[in-house]
């Protein structure tokens, strides 16, 4: 069962919320219990054991967040890489006869608009990834015949080449986006360093009375706005930070136009 997108985006910040207030609160009611049972208690010992968790903490925060915006970068020079594709293939397509080059760049457009309508709901992916491919395949039969009737043509081979291209970057962007994520040990390790870090950050403040439920909020507030944004980096076809789509919509409008100026019988 498909789980709805508001949900996941919810659970993206909800589970890193109670991943830290709830061990936090444990270790501290534990920490007060063990105050008020033992005469001496090594506070220095206890600091120097927070303090090095809280830097490990730190340093897998840091790594995985890395992890993220990098292929965050990676998706932006994918949609430049496909629209430069499209493109390709939209001129190329006038080196062939009809039906072929309005076939082409009719499929085209719509292809576009596939991807632009995406931005607005993300629940159509699967549906978008399935027509594309279609539309791809349809494009790659042109190819085909293309080739039975005249196989040594220059103006042809450029079309297969820039079509074989926008092929090759439709599959790199989709592995990207539904492929590679984090990988799933890198979230576990995170998830129990973080949770062993804020059950000895609560007994800390037991033991000492320093916490309270005011300071337990704040820093599992902080800890999961950053996870929501490790999350939701590493989640585009979820999350609310999307690349953006300025040069698609630039194709778009372009594609529209010249196929508007154009306008021969397509089959």
């Amino acid at each position: 069962m498909t789980i709805p997108i508001f949900l996941q985006i919810a659970g993206m910040f909800v589970i890193p919320l109670l991943a830290v207030i709830v061990p936090m609160i444990i270790g501290q009611r534990y920490g007060m219990y063990h105050r008020r049972h033992r005469a001496e208690i090594q506070h220095t010992a206890i600091e120097s054991v927070v303090a090095t968790s809280n830097a490990l903490l730190a340093f897998m925060l840091a790594f995985t967040f890395q992890i993220s915006a990098n292929r965050y970068e990676t998706r932006k020079e994918l949609l430049l890489e496909e629209v430069k594709n499209i493109r390709m293939v939209y001129l190329r397509a006038g080196l062939i006869p009809e039906p072929y080059r309005s076939g082409t760049r009719k499929h085209l457009v719509e292809y576009v608009d596939l991807i632009v309508g995406l931005s607005n709901d993300r629940s159509k992916l699967r549906e978008v990834i399935r027509r594309n491919r279609e539309i791809l395949d349809t494009l790659w039969t042109y190819a085909e015949a293309l080739a039975v009737k005249n196989g040594g043509s220059e103006a042809y081979a450029l079309y297969t080449s820039a079509l074989n291209e926008l092929v090759y970057a439709n599959y790199k962007r989709l592995s990207m986006v539904l492929v590679y994520r984090i990988p799933v040990a890198v979230l576990w390790g995170l998830l129990i360093i973080g949770v062993i870090s804020m059950l000895i950050l609560g007994y800390q403040f037991g033991v000492s009375g320093r916490g309270n439920l005011t300071i337990n909020f704040m820093l599992a507030t902080i800890f999961a706005v950053v996870m929501f944004l490790i999350l939701d980096l590493d989640r585009p076809e979820v999350g609310v930070t999307q690349v953006d789509q300025k040069p698609l919509l630039t194709l778009q409008t372009e594609l529209r136009d010249k196929l508007m100026r154009d306008r021969p019988s397509v089959p």
